[in-house]
């Protein structure tokens, strides 16, 4: 699974809507919508204010297995 569909899994389980997370990321809903389309990547600032927004870490949305 790709970092976006993770973020836009958290969004719909949030019920958010795509403008909701662009006003977060200061980016309109159809910035929102090509990143969840897989058409444009995400800006990191906006991966970091999602991942601060949400709770989560960086490495479990973009699928870093760490080694042990």
């Amino acid at each position: 699974m790709d970092y976006r569909e993770r973020f836009k899994n958290l969004r719909i389980d949030n019920d958010l809507t795509q403008a909701d997370i662009g006003n977060i990321c200061n980016v309109t809903y159809q910035a929102v919508a090509h990143w969840e389309a897989k058409r444009r990547d995400m800006p990191i600032d906006c991966v970091i204010k999602l991942c601060e927004f949400y709770n989560v870490s960086s490495d479990s949305i973009l699928g870093v297995k760490l080694r042990s």
